[in-house]
């Protein structure tokens, strides 16, 4: 059985890049934009830098996928790779709301193995996958996780992005009885989902497979599934040309059974 040794490195690895990350932030600094308008920090290279070295040092034979590094024509014949965000929420970081991630994710046979998520700005980290996830707070002990276990669609609370809202999240979402809208940003959205915080995450805007991949493991091991909207299909990894997400939603497994016959 497939198995990844040492995931406290890798815990380890995105708690020191999540402090490069505040050593800036805390900073002045300058924005920078990609070819397609995205925003680009200091920050998001630093961190880059640090995790990638850190990962070949640690495990030389595993291949790495990351946002601020050129994808690999090869990447598809991978059956086991690295997929990191290094700053996942530029946006959030620019406008210093603090809910801003380090995204480490292992991808093993196109599904999300295992998976640590960092908001250095927060101090809270999650990670898990297959089996197990768990939360840990400042210095408070780690807690383990669980999805919210509602069977009806009555007083959802249904996590939003806090920089994207669209026509098609208020059609989606007038479909429930009295929800609650709470706004996040990052991949925090997916582990509110993981910890019970929040029922469930509808996407319906553009995201890349870096970001949803640690957290998506994440909600796998606290009960949760990833499943596009269109066919509610498990969302996989490394299976097209395009590194772009179709829309998805996230939930307890219950929950996507309850929803899937109001669609």
């Amino acid at each position: 059985m497939f198995s990844l040794d040492n995931e406290n490195q890798v815990i380890e690895i995105a708690k020191s890049a999540g402090k490069e990350i505040l050593r800036i932030y805390n900073n002045t600094y300058s924005v920078n934009f990609k070819e397609d308008s995205s925003p680009l920090t200091e920050a998001d290279i630093k961190s880059h830098n640090l995790i990638t070295k850190e990962l070949k040092k640690f495990f030389p034979d595993i291949k790495i996928i990351s946002e601020e590094s050129k994808l690999d024509q090869d990447r598809h014949n991978w059956d086991t790779y690295w997929l990191i965000d290094p700053l996942d929420g530029t946006k959030e970081f620019i406008n210093r709301n603090d809910e801003f991630t380090v995204n480490i994710a292992l991808i093993h046979n196109n599904k999300p193995f295992w998976g640590v998520v960092y908001a250095p700005a927060l101090d809270v980290i999650y990670w898990g996958g297959q089996g197990i996830s768990r939360k840990q707070f400042k210095n408070n002990p780690p807690q383990t996780m669980k999805t919210s276990n509602k069977t009806k669609k009555q007083n959802y609370k249904v996590v939003g992005s806090r920089s994207h809202q669209s026509k098609d999240f208020s059609d989606f979402i007038s479909r429930f009885v009295e929800p609650e809208i709470v706004s996040m940003g990052s991949s925090l959205k997916l582990c509110m989902v993981a910890d019970g915080m929040a029922d469930i995450y509808p996407r319906f805007g553009l995201t890349s497979e870096w970001d949803t991949a640690a957290a998506h493991a994440v909600v796998i091991g606290s009960g949760g599934e990833v499943v596009e909207i269109d066919s509610f299909n498990q969302l996989k990894y490394n299976k097209e040309e395009s590194i772009l997400n179709p829309f998805f939603i996230v939930g307890a497994r219950g929950i996507l059974e309850d929803i899937k016959k109001y669609l």
